[in-house]
Formats: structure tokens, sequence, C-alpha cells
């Protein structure tokens, strides 16, 4: 039985599913890669060098080597990078919980070991609760297993060849594929990097997006520094109505977070909203508003200190008053 998913986390899936095909497809179509081969970068169909080939013949100066180092090669890597730090700042870890294709196969691989055993991973302590946030039941059947592991050695597997299709012409890789003539390092790097991803997919997905990923460890330094940037906010003034769930917001974060705590406790938080979907689904039953929402600016404050804002000490209704 498939879980009902609210527009949100549909929008997303949506996202995901849009990133991970570019992806894969970007190498084929020459949007983005480095071919090894020519010892440069492809770029929407163009040769991207850093224009220095006429430097290294003699044929120009040291100056103008250094403004094209500058232009082709600085320029970029802080023009790309800057943008992604200042997203990460305002809005926090967009891109992980929304666009990156490592991070799909993290929820996908949760949701089938959820439906094998009850957990979302095997270093989960205890099995979730069969009740889910909509009221309807999931139990655990051993039979989903067999999709578990063939999904976690087939994304190993897709990932591996991707990437290799990033270093050397895609066509010679997926044409050498296809007829069996892989050459020996071609086949030793998809062999190694299957049999690493898969046991990262595995067994520590959760630990490469928390301590391992550069791109994620950065984004949550940069949301960390703004004490107004997005975040998930509780209406701690409701709190009470969380006694009659079984912490569906903390079952649901594919982190393994929990969203009702204080802004430096979600350092690794994704914005990828599955608390907020969580709630909504539990709060319809009764016909009330979620107790989690995102919020920014004065109001995200709170979950930085944990103390109410001048306007929530006021008595204005419907904001997010802190955390518990």
């Amino acid at each position: 039985m498939s879980i009902p998913r609210t527009s949100l986390q549909q929008k997303r899936a949506w996202f995901q599913m849009g990133f991970f095909i570019l992806f894969v497809i970007a190498p084929p179509l020459d949007l983005f890669r480095l071919d090894l081969n020519l010892g440069h970068f492809i770029l929407f169909g163009f040769h991207w060098t850093l224009g220095i080939d006429a430097f290294i013949a003699g044929e120009a100066s040291s100056l103008d080597a250094a403004i094209n180092l500058i232009i082709r090669g600085f320029f970029p890597i802080l023009l790309i990078g800057g943008l992604l730090i200042w997203s990460a700042w305002r809005w926090g870890r967009l891109y992980c919980g929304w666009l990156c294709p490592h991070f799909s196969v993290v929820e996908v691989i949760n949701r089938l070991m959820l439906r094998a055993s009850g957990k979302p991973s095997i270093w989960e302590r205890k099995t979730l609760p069969e009740k889910q946030p909509d009221g309807s039941k999931l139990k655990p059947n051993p039979v989903y297993w067999i999709p578990t592991a063939v999904a976690i050695i087939g994304f190993a597997f897709l990932w591996a060849l991707t990437l290799l299709t990033y270093l050397l012409p895609p066509g010679e890789i997926y044409s050498n594929l296809f007829t069996g003539n892989l050459t020996r390092n071609q086949s030793i790097f998809l062999g190694v990097g299957t049999l690493l991803l898969s046991i990262e997919f595995g067994f520590a997905r959760h630990l490469f997006c928390r301590f391992g990923c550069a791109v994620g460890l950065f984004q949550s330094l940069a949301w960390m520094a703004n004490d107004k940037a997005m975040v998930v906010g509780f209406d701690i003034q409701r709190a009470t109505d969380c006694n009659s769930c079984n912490n569906a917001c903390d079952n649901a974060c594919p982190m393994r977070l929990r969203p009702r705590t204080l802004k430096r406790k979600m350092f690794t938080c994704t914005e990828c909203g599955e608390c907020i979907s969580a709630c909504t689904k539990v709060e319809d039953r009764d016909h009330k508003q979620s107790l989690l929402r995102w919020v920014e600016g004065e109001d995200a404050k709170v979950v930085v200190t944990g103390r109410s804002s001048d306007s929530q000490r006021e008595g204005q209704a419907g904001k997010p008053a802190g955390r518990r």
C-alpha cells in the first residue's frame, strides 16, 4: 500500500526526479562533463578550456594567461559556489533536500527499508510505529528486502556509470558497455565504484550526508551563520496536541533528526519538509493546522534561542513560538 503524499512532497518529488534525470543525461548531451582524453571541460557542447594554450606555446603574455585563468577558471567557481552559499545562508540546504541526486537515493532506500524492516536504516535502534501520519498502517514485510537490495546495487551501478561518463566520452562508455567491450580500466572503475557505492548506500548513506559531503557541510555552515534563515518552526503554544501523536515528524525525517528542537541540533536539516508534511497529515485528521511550518526573519530567531519573540509575547496568533 502506498502512502499518500502532500502536495508539497509531490512537488519536491518532481524536482528530485527532474534533477536526477539531468544528472544522468548531462554527459551524453554534452551539457557538462570533464573529458580526460581532451584535458578540459565540455559545457553546453562547447570546449571550455583555461585559455592558456597560447601562453604555453609562447604566443601570449603571462598577463593574458592570468586574465584567462581568472575569467575561465576562478570566476565560474566563485559564481557557482557563491550562489550556493548565498542560497544556503538564506534558505538552508535546499539543494540537498530538493535537488541532490544522492539524497534522492537516500530517501528511496529509506522507504524500501522501512517497508522491509520497519526501520528506515539498519542502524535505527527501534522499529518505527506502524501507524502512519494519515492514519493508515504500514506493516513490515521481509519480502521488500529483495527490491531494497536491487535498488541499492542498481543505484550504485548507475551512479558509477554516470560518474564515468563525466570523465570519459559517454558515447564510448555506453557503446563499450552494451557491446561487452569495456576496457580493463573502465571495468575496474565500474566494479569498484559499484561496490563502494553499494556499501555507502546500504550502510552509510546518512553518515555521508552528515559528515562526508563537502557541499552539504558548507551549506550547513552558511545556514547556521544566519539566525534569520528559513527553518522549521514549532508552535509550542499547541504543544499539548503532540500528546496524541506518535512523534510522526521525528519518524518522517530522512536525516533522522528531531524537528521540534533548537536549530543548533538540526545542523544537517535538508529543508525537505517531510516533518511538516507528516504533522500536516496528523493534524488534518482533526481539521487542525500543522504545528510545524517554515519560518524566517524574527520568527526564525525563536528556533535559535528557544525564547519567544516580542510578537509572540504580545499574543499574536498563528506564528510558531519556539521549539521544545
